[in-house]
């Protein structure tokens, strides 16, 4: 039969923040972490978004446990507080899913702090963020981090001469460079946890390709994607299902520390969920180490060597 939201066991008792959550796949996880019997903490930038997401989510599941607060990924310094206040409040973190994203815009970006749209926001802030968070995740018994990947990273390079797209622009070269850095962020955190004794599993997802309004917040509907999207849905899957791989990579008793999870169809677009195909460029650790050093720096959060969790 495949794996499915029914093999998700009970998450009574465990803290679940969800990036980018009040639509699309973070959305479908929050609710169904939330089913699952988890505090869910869903993060946006929009407060009349979270507000209809929190509504919705109560509706479905009467008795669900669920707060939204505001983050904004695009700026750094809301990362720090948001991180500040949230460790304020809680004690510990059992699940963080790196969700929240922006594809593709036709033009060059840049945020406040003067980085590429895509790269601070689907990479750098969720670097700084988990970084951020790192003694919450300690503190609790068994936490997971999930980073969302994509298919896109098959064609991804990082690109160290140029990881803000400020020469030769192109949507989907800045879009999949992004999503490879999360994929090899994955594999690196686990190799710090493992090495450092963190005690996390650091399990990262890709969702295939799902009908999500990814493509009109990115590119946008004119564009060769959002063609494609109009025309040619019935080839891409459903958001619930979409979210499948990154319940399993949270929740999954069997899924691996270090693993990659994804849809099992045809090019791993579209299917049920388990092991997905890594790409050689993602495995090159002196790469993902030198990635990691010039993260640190950029976003000013360094992890912390040899630690002990409390």
């Amino acid at each position: 039969m495949g794996w499915s939201i029914k093999d998700i066991p009970s998450q009574a008792g465990k803290l679940a923040l969800v990036t980018g959550a009040t639509g699309g796949l973070g959305y479908e996880t929050a609710i169904e972490l939330a089913r699952a019997g988890a505090d869910v903490v869903l993060t946006g930038r929009s407060p009349e978004k979270g507000a209809m997401a929190l509504q919705r989510i109560k509706a479905e599941v009467p008795g669900a446990k669920v707060t939204y607060e505001n983050l904004d990924l695009s700026h750094l310094g809301n990362v720090t507080r948001f991180a500040a206040d949230f460790a304020t409040r809680h004690d510990r973190l059992d699940i963080l899913v790196n969700n929240a994203g922006v594809m593709a815009p036709p033009t060059r970006e840049t945020t406040r702090d003067g980085f590429e749209l895509q790269f601070e926001t689907n990479y750098l802030s969720h670097f700084a963020l988990t970084g951020r968070l790192l003694p919450l995740l300690m503190a609790a018994p068994a936490a997971r981090v999930v980073p969302l990947a994509s298919i896109a990273a098959r064609n991804g390079r990082i690109d160290f001469d140029n990881l803000q797209s400020e020469r030769d622009y192109s949507p989907m070269t800045s879009y999949s460079q992004t999503k490879l850095a999360c994929l090899m962020f994955g594999f690196e955190l686990q190799r710090r946890s493992d090495a450092n004794g963190w005690g996390i599993a650091s399990i990262t997802a890709h969702p295939g390709v799902s009908r999500t309004e990814l493509v009109n917040n990115g590119m946008g509907e004119a564009s060769m994607a959002g063609f494609f999207r109009r025309n040619f849905s019935f080839m891409f899957q459903a958001v619930p299902q979409g979210a499948l791989p990154t319940l399993m990579a949270a929740t999954d008793p069997m899924a691996k520390p270090g693993g990659y999870y994804g849809p099992q169809g045809f090019m791993e677009v579209r299917g049920l969920p388990g092991e997905a195909s890594a790409p050689g460029r993602s495995l090159d650790v002196a790469v993902a180490r030198r990635l990691w050093d010039i993260s640190e720096e950029l976003s000013g959060v360094r992890f912390p060597e040899r630690a002990a969790a409390a």
